[in-house]
């Protein structure tokens, strides 16, 4: 499993509308290939500072799969008008004992 993770810096005043936004898209992600689940989170010492975690089964499912997409493509334009720069995303896998063989070098 790949963790997808989401940065998203929201405009002030914005916080609600997004969350709402956010809420009204997030059904294009759980239709997608390899999709196996979500969290959205706010920051607590920066509110303005929404974090979204998207477990994938396969990066491939992610990237190029999703983010290729007409799905993704209506997903960004429904959050796009609360954003206050582009979201930074990154993939991470679990790096926990029973992975200890995958790790990969620095």
């Amino acid at each position: 499993m790949i963790h997808e993770i989401a940065s998203f810096p929201v405009k002030t005043g914005q916080l609600n509308a997004f969350a709402r936004a956010f809420a009204a898209v997030a059904h294009l992600l759980s239709r997608a290939k390899g999709y196996q689940g979500h969290s959205l989170m706010q920051g607590i010492e920066e509110p303005s500072h929404f974090t979204l975690i998207v477990r994938w089964e396969l990066l491939e499912d992610h990237t190029p799969g999703f983010e290729a997409s007409e799905d993704h493509r209506v997903f960004m334009l429904g959050l796009q008008e609360h954003l206050a720069a582009e979201p930074a995303v990154y993939h991470v896998r679990s790096a926990g004992a029973e992975q200890d063989a995958g790790i990969l070098p620095a």
